[in-house]
């Protein structure tokens, strides 16, 4: 699922595309808001809050989006734009005389009035990337949050935002055990972690390529991120991965035992073979 630096950079593109331009083509393909045309209406701005995109119009209305697993924005020229129309995949199809941008494989796609978009994002803690930031806010719901670290940064709800790549590699970078309980870490680590968050995500917005080691060449992009069975850059033993969260919502956490105190709860310590290879134990890990 795209964390939200990428929410943010996909909300920049569509911004920069439509914001100012009167809507020339409007075409949803989700059945609740299938018969809704926007045409003549003008986009005011695209932003990003969390992992939600909401692209208002000046009719006062909100397309509110969520790319979920797989889904994506493209822009395209309206002279592209025809064969775009006929994917089986698009969802939603907005274009001025400039641009159209192309919502594919959508999660979840809605219309809503502008005053009521708290229905929907209003739920969600500071946004790591948004102006709402408050790193203390941030602190203090990850410490009261009753759950372990790992699990705490990934609910939307304390902070928004953050993915199992930035929970995976701040959680490295700062040593802390990612099945440590939240109340436990302390407030200076805990100050630290959100921080090393705020510090990562903000670089990598402005990047196509997500890294925390500050190199974008491949495979050298992450700390443990999607590196189990593979050396740790810092001590050398093997990368590991573990589920992590409530039932029916757990996620993958990238770690290494060493540096981070020990095996996860429900990791047996057997081999785990790198990802991509072929034999032996298979992986846990799935994308998310």
């Amino acid at each position: 699922m795209p964390e939200g630096d990428t929410v943010w950079r996909t909300a920049d593109r569509l911004h920069r595309a439509l914001a100012g331009e009167p809507i020339t083509l409007s075409d949803f393909r989700f059945p609740e808001i299938a018969t809704l045309d926007l045409r003549g209406a003008t986009t005011l701005e695209v932003v990003s809050r969390g992992k939600h995109l909401l692209h208002r119009v000046d009719s006062g209305l909100t397309i509110h989006s969520h790319l979920k697993m797989e889904g994506q924005w493209r822009v395209e020229t309206p002279e592209d734009t025809p064969r775009w129309l006929r994917r089986a995949d698009l969802r939603v199809a907005v274009g001025t005389e400039q641009w159209t941008a192309l919502g594919l494989r959508l999660g979840m796609l809605e219309v809503l009035p502008t005053q009521r978009e708290d229905e929907v994002v209003g739920h969600l803690g500071p946004d790591v990337l948004g102006p709402d930031w408050d790193l203390s806010l941030a602190a203090s719901r990850l410490l009261a949050s009753g759950t372990v670290v790992g699990a705490a940064l990934l609910d939307q709800r304390v902070l928004a935002g953050v993915g199992t790549l930035w929970a995976s590699e701040s959680l490295f970078l700062e040593r802390v055990g990612p099945w440590t309980p939240a109340a436990e870490v302390g407030q200076e680590r805990t100050d630290a972690l959100i921080a090393r968050i705020s510090r990562l995500m903000d670089a990598s917005r402005h990047h196509a390529v997500q890294s925390s080691t500050g190199v974008r060449r491949r495979g050298e992009e992450h700390f443990v991120h999607a590196r189990s069975g593979r050396p740790c850059r810092r001590c050398g033993d093997t990368v590991r991965v573990s589920m992590i969260g409530p039932d029916g919502r757990e996620r993958t956490m990238f770690y290494c035992p060493t540096c981070q105190g020990g095996l996860a709860p429900g990791d047996d310590g057997r081999r785990q073979n790198p990802l991509g290879s072929s034999g032996g134990r298979t992986s846990p890990y799935r994308r998310a």
